[in-house]
Protein backbone atom coordinates (compact mmCIF):
# COMPACT_ATOMS: atom_id res chain seq x y z
CA UNK A 1 0.00 0.00 0.00
CA UNK A 2 3.19 2.22 -0.38
CA UNK A 3 1.66 4.15 -3.39
CA UNK A 4 -1.56 4.68 -1.44
CA UNK A 5 0.70 6.27 1.28
CA UNK A 6 2.82 8.42 -1.63
CA UNK A 7 -0.53 9.43 -3.24
CA UNK A 8 -2.36 10.69 -0.14
CA UNK A 9 0.97 12.15 1.76
CA UNK A 10 0.99 15.54 -0.04
CA UNK A 11 -2.95 15.85 0.12
CA UNK A 12 -2.64 15.33 4.37
CA UNK A 13 -0.12 17.95 4.39
CA UNK A 14 -2.51 20.27 2.34
CA UNK A 15 -5.43 19.54 4.93
CA UNK A 16 -3.43 19.88 7.63
CA UNK A 17 -2.10 23.32 6.47
CA UNK A 18 -6.17 24.42 5.30
CA UNK A 19 -7.22 23.56 8.75
CA UNK A 20 -4.59 26.43 10.33
CA UNK A 21 -5.55 29.14 7.19
CA UNK A 22 -8.88 28.31 8.49
CA UNK A 23 -8.68 28.73 12.33
CA UNK A 24 -7.14 32.62 11.49
CA UNK A 25 -9.90 34.55 11.27
CA UNK A 26 -8.30 37.21 8.89
CA UNK A 27 -8.69 34.86 6.24
CA UNK A 28 -12.82 34.77 6.61
CA UNK A 29 -12.42 38.46 5.74
CA UNK A 30 -12.53 37.35 2.37
CA UNK A 31 -16.05 35.36 2.25
CA UNK A 32 -15.38 34.08 -1.56
CA UNK A 33 -11.87 32.82 -0.63
CA UNK A 34 -13.22 31.41 3.12
CA UNK A 35 -15.70 29.21 1.06
CA UNK A 36 -13.30 27.90 -1.46
CA UNK A 37 -11.04 27.09 1.72
CA UNK A 38 -13.86 25.38 3.50
CA UNK A 39 -15.13 23.24 0.54
CA UNK A 40 -11.38 22.01 -0.19
CA UNK A 41 -11.04 20.82 3.75
CA UNK A 42 -14.05 18.96 3.35
CA UNK A 43 -13.04 16.81 0.25
CA UNK A 44 -9.31 16.49 1.79
CA UNK A 45 -11.29 15.50 4.58
CA UNK A 46 -12.70 12.35 3.48
CA UNK A 47 -8.68 11.44 2.34
CA UNK A 48 -8.02 12.28 6.02
CA UNK A 49 -10.69 9.87 7.61
CA UNK A 50 -9.77 7.36 4.69
CA UNK A 51 -5.96 7.34 5.69
CA UNK A 52 -6.31 7.37 9.39
CA UNK A 53 -9.26 4.36 9.31
CA UNK A 54 -6.54 2.58 6.71
CA UNK A 55 -3.41 3.21 8.90
CA UNK A 56 -5.33 1.81 12.55
CA UNK A 57 -6.25 -1.30 10.39
CA UNK A 58 -2.90 -1.81 8.83
CA UNK A 59 -1.51 -1.08 12.48
CA UNK A 60 -3.81 -3.56 13.81
CA UNK A 61 -3.51 -6.82 11.20
CA UNK A 62 0.30 -6.16 11.68
CA UNK A 63 0.62 -6.32 15.52
CA UNK A 64 -1.79 -9.35 15.49
CA UNK A 65 0.40 -11.13 13.28
CA UNK A 66 3.55 -10.52 15.14
CA UNK A 67 2.20 -11.59 18.22
CA UNK A 68 0.50 -14.71 16.31
CA UNK A 69 4.47 -15.97 15.82
CA UNK A 70 4.51 -16.32 19.51
CA UNK A 71 1.38 -16.88 20.89
CA UNK A 72 -1.38 -19.27 18.42
CA UNK A 73 -4.35 -17.50 20.06
CA UNK A 74 -3.72 -14.41 18.21
CA UNK A 75 -3.54 -16.48 15.03
CA UNK A 76 -7.40 -16.55 15.32
CA UNK A 77 -8.05 -12.94 14.75
CA UNK A 78 -5.56 -12.72 12.39
CA UNK A 79 -7.74 -12.94 8.83
CA UNK A 80 -10.44 -10.90 10.41
CA UNK A 81 -7.84 -7.98 10.96
CA UNK A 82 -6.52 -8.54 7.47
CA UNK A 83 -9.87 -8.62 5.70
CA UNK A 84 -10.57 -5.26 7.48
CA UNK A 85 -7.31 -3.38 6.50
CA UNK A 86 -8.22 -4.69 3.11
CA UNK A 87 -11.15 -3.10 3.46
CA UNK A 88 -9.70 0.31 4.31
CA UNK A 89 -6.85 0.06 1.60
CA UNK A 90 -9.88 -0.09 -1.14
CA UNK A 91 -11.19 2.88 0.35
CA UNK A 92 -8.39 4.60 0.43
CA UNK A 93 -7.59 4.17 -2.87
CA UNK A 94 -11.34 5.44 -3.97
CA UNK A 95 -11.17 8.76 -2.28
CA UNK A 96 -7.77 9.23 -3.53
CA UNK A 97 -9.47 9.08 -7.51
CA UNK A 98 -9.91 12.84 -8.11
CA UNK A 99 -13.54 13.45 -7.65
CA UNK A 100 -15.07 16.91 -9.79
CA UNK A 101 -13.76 19.72 -7.93
CA UNK A 102 -17.51 21.37 -8.84
CA UNK A 103 -18.91 18.61 -6.07
CA UNK A 104 -20.11 21.04 -3.57
CA UNK A 105 -21.43 23.73 -6.07
CA UNK A 106 -25.06 25.13 -6.32
CA UNK A 107 -26.35 25.21 -9.50
CA UNK A 108 -28.64 26.67 -12.45
CA UNK A 109 -30.98 24.49 -13.76
CA UNK A 110 -32.86 25.09 -16.70
CA UNK A 111 -36.01 23.32 -17.85
CA UNK A 112 -36.49 24.12 -21.74
CA UNK A 113 -40.13 22.61 -24.15
CA UNK A 114 -38.84 20.11 -26.80
CA UNK A 115 -40.33 18.24 -29.42
CA UNK A 116 -44.03 17.78 -28.43
CA UNK A 117 -45.94 21.34 -28.77
CA UNK A 118 -48.15 21.94 -25.56
CA UNK A 119 -47.30 18.93 -24.46
CA UNK A 120 -44.01 18.99 -23.92
CA UNK A 121 -44.75 22.12 -22.51
CA UNK A 122 -46.89 20.22 -19.86
CA UNK A 123 -43.95 18.14 -19.25
CA UNK A 124 -41.65 20.65 -18.69
CA UNK A 125 -43.47 22.12 -15.67
CA UNK A 126 -43.58 18.44 -14.52
CA UNK A 127 -39.82 18.18 -14.49
CA UNK A 128 -39.60 21.42 -12.84
CA UNK A 129 -42.00 20.30 -9.89
CA UNK A 130 -40.02 16.92 -9.58
CA UNK A 131 -36.40 18.89 -8.89
CA UNK A 132 -37.72 21.43 -6.87
CA UNK A 133 -39.80 18.40 -4.55
CA UNK A 134 -36.49 16.36 -4.71
CA UNK A 135 -34.48 19.51 -3.59
CA UNK A 136 -36.83 20.10 -0.95
CA UNK A 137 -36.64 16.69 0.62
CA UNK A 138 -32.57 16.89 0.18
CA UNK A 139 -33.00 19.71 2.87
CA UNK A 140 -31.65 21.94 -0.10
CA UNK A 141 -33.55 25.86 -0.98
CA UNK A 142 -35.26 26.98 -4.13
CA UNK A 143 -35.42 29.98 -6.48
CA UNK A 144 -37.68 30.32 -9.52
CA UNK A 145 -35.34 32.85 -11.56
CA UNK A 146 -37.23 32.89 -14.22
CA UNK A 147 -39.83 31.05 -16.61
CA UNK A 148 -42.35 31.16 -19.73
CA UNK A 149 -45.73 29.87 -19.09
CA UNK A 150 -47.60 28.20 -22.06
CA UNK A 151 -51.17 28.63 -23.12
CA UNK A 152 -52.00 25.20 -20.76
CA UNK A 153 -49.77 25.98 -17.92
CA UNK A 154 -47.29 24.90 -18.77
CA UNK A 155 -43.01 25.77 -19.24
CA UNK A 156 -41.98 26.96 -22.71
CA UNK A 157 -38.16 27.52 -20.58
CA UNK A 158 -37.63 27.71 -16.76
CA UNK A 159 -34.60 28.72 -14.43
CA UNK A 160 -34.38 27.41 -11.43
CA UNK A 161 -31.26 28.50 -8.85
CA UNK A 162 -30.57 25.53 -6.47
CA UNK A 163 -28.88 26.05 -3.44
CA UNK A 164 -27.21 24.11 -0.36
CA UNK A 165 -27.74 25.41 3.18
CA UNK A 166 -24.60 25.81 4.49
CA UNK A 167 -21.25 24.36 3.52
CA UNK A 168 -21.81 20.38 2.58
CA UNK A 169 -19.18 18.07 1.82
CA UNK A 170 -18.17 17.64 -1.87
CA UNK A 171 -20.20 14.07 -2.49
CA UNK A 172 -23.66 15.63 -0.73
CA UNK A 173 -23.17 19.12 -3.06
CA UNK A 174 -25.89 20.28 -5.27
CA UNK A 175 -23.60 19.83 -8.61
CA UNK A 176 -22.52 16.22 -7.39
CA UNK A 177 -26.33 14.95 -7.61
CA UNK A 178 -27.73 16.85 -9.95
CA UNK A 179 -25.13 17.09 -12.70
CA UNK A 180 -26.34 13.63 -14.54
CA UNK A 181 -29.58 15.28 -15.30
CA UNK A 182 -28.62 17.28 -18.13
CA UNK A 183 -29.71 15.91 -21.80
CA UNK A 184 -32.85 15.03 -22.85
CA UNK A 185 -36.13 13.64 -21.16
CA UNK A 186 -38.88 11.74 -22.91
CA UNK A 187 -41.97 11.36 -21.88
CA UNK A 188 -44.60 8.75 -23.64
CA UNK A 189 -48.27 9.44 -22.45
CA UNK A 190 -51.92 10.48 -23.41
CA UNK A 191 -51.61 14.38 -24.01
CA UNK A 192 -54.24 16.24 -22.60
CA UNK A 193 -55.11 17.65 -26.07
CA UNK A 194 -55.81 14.10 -27.18
CA UNK A 195 -59.14 13.10 -28.40
CA UNK A 196 -58.65 10.11 -29.26
CA UNK A 197 -56.50 8.48 -25.82
CA UNK A 198 -53.56 8.06 -28.24
CA UNK A 199 -50.20 7.80 -26.40
CA UNK A 200 -47.78 10.13 -27.85
CA UNK A 201 -44.10 10.50 -27.71
CA UNK A 202 -42.78 14.36 -26.65
CA UNK A 203 -39.47 15.42 -24.70
CA UNK A 204 -38.21 18.04 -22.84
CA UNK A 205 -34.57 19.24 -22.15
CA UNK A 206 -32.70 19.78 -19.06
CA UNK A 207 -29.39 21.53 -18.38
CA UNK A 208 -27.71 22.03 -15.50
CA UNK A 209 -24.61 24.65 -15.11
CA UNK A 210 -22.71 25.05 -11.67
CA UNK A 211 -23.14 28.15 -10.52
CA UNK A 212 -20.09 30.83 -10.13
CA UNK A 213 -19.52 31.97 -6.45
CA UNK A 214 -19.39 35.41 -6.80
CA UNK A 215 -18.94 37.68 -9.73
CA UNK A 216 -15.26 38.33 -9.63
CA UNK A 217 -14.92 34.31 -10.54
CA UNK A 218 -16.63 34.82 -13.84
CA UNK A 219 -15.73 38.62 -14.78
CA UNK A 220 -17.92 40.07 -17.42
CA UNK A 221 -17.01 43.14 -19.31
CA UNK A 222 -19.91 45.49 -19.26
CA UNK A 223 -18.59 46.53 -22.76
CA UNK A 224 -19.25 42.56 -23.50
CA UNK A 225 -23.26 43.03 -22.97
CA UNK A 226 -25.58 44.51 -25.26
CA UNK A 227 -28.67 44.39 -23.13
CA UNK A 228 -32.31 44.78 -24.43
CA UNK A 229 -35.31 45.58 -22.22
CA UNK A 230 -38.81 44.78 -23.29
CA UNK A 231 -42.28 44.42 -22.19
CA UNK A 232 -42.79 40.76 -20.74
CA UNK A 233 -45.64 38.57 -22.12
CA UNK A 234 -47.68 35.76 -20.60
CA UNK A 235 -49.25 32.80 -22.59
CA UNK A 236 -50.68 33.39 -25.90
CA UNK A 237 -48.55 36.99 -26.26
CA UNK A 238 -50.54 38.79 -24.22
CA UNK A 239 -48.95 41.54 -22.06
CA UNK A 240 -48.95 40.97 -18.14
CA UNK A 241 -46.61 44.53 -17.70
CA UNK A 242 -47.20 47.81 -18.42
CA UNK A 243 -43.72 48.12 -18.35
CA UNK A 244 -40.84 47.07 -20.02
CA UNK A 245 -39.40 45.16 -17.06
CA UNK A 246 -37.81 42.52 -18.75
CA UNK A 247 -34.48 42.10 -20.11
CA UNK A 248 -32.56 40.33 -22.68
CA UNK A 249 -28.57 40.05 -21.96
CA UNK A 250 -26.37 38.86 -24.51
CA UNK A 251 -22.77 38.31 -24.48
CA UNK A 252 -21.04 39.57 -27.20
CA UNK A 253 -17.92 37.26 -27.30
CA UNK A 254 -19.46 33.86 -26.58
CA UNK A 255 -22.89 34.68 -28.47
CA UNK A 256 -25.22 33.21 -24.99
CA UNK A 257 -28.27 34.92 -25.00
CA UNK A 258 -30.49 34.89 -21.61
CA UNK A 259 -33.86 36.64 -20.86
CA UNK A 260 -35.72 37.35 -18.04
CA UNK A 261 -39.26 38.31 -17.42
CA UNK A 262 -40.53 36.56 -13.93
CA UNK A 263 -39.92 39.59 -11.91
CA UNK A 264 -42.08 42.82 -12.15
CA UNK A 265 -38.17 44.58 -11.59
CA UNK A 266 -36.25 45.22 -14.70
CA UNK A 267 -33.38 45.46 -11.80
CA UNK A 268 -34.26 41.84 -10.48
CA UNK A 269 -34.93 40.77 -13.75
CA UNK A 270 -31.33 42.11 -14.33
CA UNK A 271 -29.54 40.74 -11.65
CA UNK A 272 -31.63 37.19 -12.19
CA UNK A 273 -30.46 37.29 -16.02
CA UNK A 274 -26.07 37.80 -14.74
CA UNK A 275 -26.49 34.87 -12.62
CA UNK A 276 -28.10 32.56 -15.19
CA UNK A 277 -25.29 34.13 -17.80
CA UNK A 278 -22.30 33.37 -15.46
CA UNK A 279 -23.54 29.83 -14.48
CA UNK A 280 -23.33 29.52 -18.59
CA UNK A 281 -20.25 30.91 -19.34
CA UNK A 282 -18.47 28.94 -16.59
CA UNK A 283 -20.04 26.10 -18.06
CA UNK A 284 -18.41 27.16 -21.29
CA UNK A 285 -14.77 27.07 -20.01
CA UNK A 286 -15.34 24.07 -18.19
CA UNK A 287 -16.74 22.08 -20.98
CA UNK A 288 -14.14 23.64 -23.16
CA UNK A 289 -11.36 22.39 -20.03
CA UNK A 290 -13.07 19.12 -20.41
CA UNK A 291 -12.33 18.53 -24.09
CA UNK A 292 -8.91 19.27 -23.85
CA UNK A 293 -8.85 17.00 -20.52
CA UNK A 294 -7.99 12.93 -21.15
CA UNK A 295 -10.65 10.59 -21.34
CA UNK A 296 -9.96 9.18 -18.48
CA UNK A 297 -10.87 12.29 -16.12
CA UNK A 298 -14.17 12.71 -17.80
CA UNK A 299 -17.22 11.61 -16.03
CA UNK A 300 -18.63 8.69 -18.44
CA UNK A 301 -22.34 9.10 -17.30
CA UNK A 302 -22.13 13.04 -17.65
CA UNK A 303 -22.71 13.75 -21.13
CA UNK A 304 -21.47 16.92 -22.86
CA UNK A 305 -23.83 16.24 -25.64
CA UNK A 306 -27.25 17.70 -24.30
CA UNK A 307 -29.24 16.21 -27.45
CA UNK A 308 -28.17 12.76 -25.94
CA UNK A 309 -31.55 10.95 -24.30
CA UNK A 310 -30.86 9.85 -21.45
CA UNK A 311 -34.56 8.96 -19.67
CA UNK A 312 -37.97 7.66 -20.53
CA UNK A 313 -41.40 8.66 -18.35
CA UNK A 314 -43.78 5.79 -19.34
CA UNK A 315 -47.18 6.89 -17.98
CA UNK A 316 -49.27 4.26 -19.22
CA UNK A 317 -46.80 1.43 -16.99
CA UNK A 318 -46.03 3.53 -14.56
CA UNK A 319 -42.18 3.16 -15.66
CA UNK A 320 -38.89 5.56 -15.68
CA UNK A 321 -35.91 3.93 -17.37
CA UNK A 322 -32.69 5.40 -17.52
CA UNK A 323 -30.53 4.65 -20.91
CA UNK A 324 -27.15 5.35 -19.56
CA UNK A 325 -27.30 3.45 -16.08
CA UNK A 326 -29.81 0.96 -17.21
CA UNK A 327 -31.87 1.87 -14.38
CA UNK A 328 -35.45 0.89 -14.27
CA UNK A 329 -38.50 1.20 -11.58
CA UNK A 330 -42.08 1.37 -11.79
CA UNK A 331 -43.06 3.92 -9.82
CA UNK A 332 -43.07 7.11 -12.08
CA UNK A 333 -45.53 8.62 -9.94
CA UNK A 334 -43.28 8.63 -6.95
CA UNK A 335 -40.22 10.08 -9.04
CA UNK A 336 -42.32 12.47 -10.08
CA UNK A 337 -43.33 13.27 -6.35
CA UNK A 338 -39.93 14.04 -5.59
CA UNK A 339 -38.27 10.38 -5.19
CA UNK A 340 -35.77 10.66 -6.95
CA UNK A 341 -32.65 10.04 -4.95
CA UNK A 342 -32.47 6.37 -6.69
CA UNK A 343 -32.06 7.36 -10.19
CA UNK A 344 -29.42 9.80 -9.33
CA UNK A 345 -27.58 6.97 -7.10
CA UNK A 346 -27.32 4.98 -10.18
CA UNK A 347 -25.81 7.84 -12.27
CA UNK A 348 -23.36 8.57 -9.27
CA UNK A 349 -22.77 4.39 -8.39
CA UNK A 350 -22.22 4.24 -12.56
CA UNK A 351 -19.84 7.14 -12.78
CA UNK A 352 -17.90 5.74 -9.87
CA UNK A 353 -17.25 2.60 -10.87
CA UNK A 354 -16.00 4.39 -14.88
CA UNK A 355 -13.41 6.51 -12.65
CA UNK A 356 -12.48 3.52 -10.74
CA UNK A 357 -12.22 1.11 -13.86
CA UNK A 358 -10.26 3.91 -15.23
CA UNK A 359 -7.99 4.64 -12.37
CA UNK A 360 -6.87 0.83 -13.15
CA UNK A 361 -9.01 -0.04 -10.03
CA UNK A 362 -10.65 -3.45 -10.00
Amino acid sequence: MSEAFAAAEPLLAEHAQIEAQLADPAVHADAANARRLGRRYAELGRVAQAYTAWRAASDDAEAAAELAEVDESFAAELPSLQRAADAAAARLREVLIPRDPDDSRDVILEVKAGEGGEESALFAADLLRMYTRYAEKMGWATQLLGATESDLGGYKDAQLAIKARGTVAPEDGVWAHLKYEGGVHRVQRVPVTESQGRIHTSAAGVLVFPEAEDEAEVAIDPNDLRIDVYRSSGPGGQSVNTTDSAVRITHLPTGIVVSMQNEKSQLQNREAGMRVLRARILAARQEEAAAAASEARRSQVRTVDRSERIRTYNFPENRIADHRTGYKAYNLDAVLGGELAPVVQSAIDADEAARLASAGQP
